[in-house]
């Protein structure tokens, strides 16, 4: 069952009907009509059933009030009644609960509650049915080759998903609740003898002290609980959709956090670089998953540095060699060049938050007039010159390139901070934000750990496995980012 915080616990009456006062006062049962009840008499006494009725199998209930009226016409000794009922739950989990809170707890979690008059303890069925999607592959995450399925908004899939592909004796997947009123569940996965009991202890104290109502937000209300800079805009969480990565995360020594009712799995602690990583490159052959890596790392670069690099280059054209002294432009226009970059790069976020907001059949037609139409035409009335939507598009699809959209939206922030500083103070001001940023991301961390690890502080043996696809019979190490139990990834075979 899952954990609750302590509270001022009622407990479970033998009186049945004191049962049902609280239940109809706290439920408010008889004006939710989502809240079902049913009572029927068995050997001359009562028995209830609450459930709610868009979160369970209406069959399996029914299956289970079969059986118990059956009670009536094959059982006469009344006196055992509460075992007779509890063996009649023909179900594969039946726990009793001593609490009132617990049931209700329970009950709102899509269970069923029987209570027996006489029994001081409340039998819970988990005929849970949430309402949802059938897993398939994510949007934000797919691949050429590999795996079609994904996350959903169901967390007992999404752990049943992960065992599939871990049947280790070892997996464990912790069930905690979260939030006052919207009591929702949250599980940690980790591998026992691979994570650092610091740091599964660590993640539950963190989620444990969490006091808010509810968390409707999901997943992105329990990082923010996790992150001690609050106005940090670098993701020191990493978002996955893809169970297999999630699966792979685990036998590395991470940590895994989900969240029910959201398809995206929490994974901890993480790195700028693994932000940059992506299921692809490992689905294909190592050279090429190192070509695909590398060309990434440079479209992650130029969404950064490209736009304030052109626009130094353009203030100062002395700092090119002659050779490249066609990069400036060759139409200035009418506004300066920063406010023209400025005003693309608005822009291109307008047809992005467009393009989410716009039905499906739509978006196609809308971004092809957006960015053949309007671009062309802001050319010719000489508010833009030609070479700014050039490098302001090779910037956005760099944004694009990059595996973590939480990633691509704080690097598009440093690229506007870079692109003022380089405006208005020129190469002094790019030299300085630069070492602003960079310092910046050193100062960070995820979970106590350094955020630019390897790279800083250096480990040569994994900045290795950061910048090329190491085939994987040479990968025997786990990252001691995560300090792991067992460092060797080989397993011990057993005797």
């Amino acid at each position: 069952m899952a954990k609750t915080k302590q509270k001022n616990e009622i407990p479970v009456s033998s009186n049945i009907m004191q049962n049902q006062s609280y239940m109809e006062e706290k439920l408010g049962i008889g004006v939710s009509f989502d809240v079902g009840f049913r009572e029927i008499i068995l050997l001359k006494k009562k028995v209830q059933l609450y459930y709610v009725t868009g979160l369970c199998d209406a069959s399996v209930i029914q299956e289970l009030l079969k059986q118990l009226v059956d009670i009536n016409d094959s059982e006469s000794n009344a006196r055992k009644l509460p075992e007779i009922v509890e063996n009649r739950l023909v179900h594969q989990q039946v726990d009793p609960l001593e609490t009132m809170d617990e049931v209700v707890d329970q009950l709102l979690s899509g269970l069923v509650i029987v209570f027996v008059d006489g029994d001081r303890h409340a039998l819970v069925v988990d005929v849970r049915s949430y309402p949802g999607r059938t897993p398939q592959e994510p949007d934000t995450e797919k691949v050429i080759r590999g795996s079609r399925d994904g996350f959903t908004e169901n967390i007992i899939e999404n752990t049943a998903l992960t065992r599939r592909r871990i049947r280790d004796e070892r997996l464990r997947h912790e069930m905690l609740k979260v939030g006052e009123r919207s009591k929702t569940d949250v599980c940690i996965s980790y591998v026992q003898d691979i994570a650092d009991d610091g740091l599964v202890t660590y993640i539950k104290d963190r989620i444990d002290a969490i006091d808010i109502d509810g968390v409707s937000m999901a997943d992105k209300t329990i990082d923010e609980f996790f992150i001690d800079r609050k106005w940090n805009h670098y993701p020191l969480v990493r978002y996955t959709e893809r169970p297999d990565v999630a699966a792979s995360h685990l036998l590395e020594g991470h940590v895994i956090v989900m969240v029910d009712t959201s398809p995206s799995a929490i994974i901890l602690p993480t790195t700028f670089f693994h932000h940059l990583q992506h299921a692809e490159e490992f689905r294909q052959t190592p050279t090429v998953g190192t070509f695909i890596r590398f060309i990434r790392f440079l479209g992650v670069l130029s969404s950064m540095y490209l736009l304030p690099l052109w626009l130094l280059f353009v203030m100062d054209p002395t700092l090119l060699p002659k050779e490249l002294a066609f990069i400036g432009p060759n139409e200035e226009g009418n506004i300066p060049i920063m406010i023209q970059i400025i005003l693309a790069e608005v822009g291109i976020e307008f047809l992005r938050m467009a393009a989410i907001h716009t039905p499906t059949p739509l978006s196609t037609s809308m971004g092809l007039i957006a960015a053949v139409l309007i671009g062309q035409i802001a050319i010719d009335v000489g508010m833009f010159s030609p070479e700014v939507i050039l490098y302001v598009a090779i910037s956005a699809v760099g944004s694009y390139v990059t595996p973590s959209y939480e990633l691509s939206v704080a690097n598009k922030l440093t690229g506007l901070f870079l692109i003022i500083s380089t405006g208005v103070f020129g190469l002094i001001g790019f030299v300085v934000s630069f070492l602003i940023h960079v310092i910046y991301l050193m100062n960070l961390k995820s979970l106590k750990t350094p955020f630019l690890w390897p790279f800083i502080p250096f480990n040569g043996k994994a900045m290795l496995q950061i910048l090329f696809r190491i085939p994987v019979p040479y990968t025997n190490t786990r990252p001691s980012m995560v300090h792991p139990k067992n460092n060797y990834r080989q397993p011990i075979k057993k005797s």
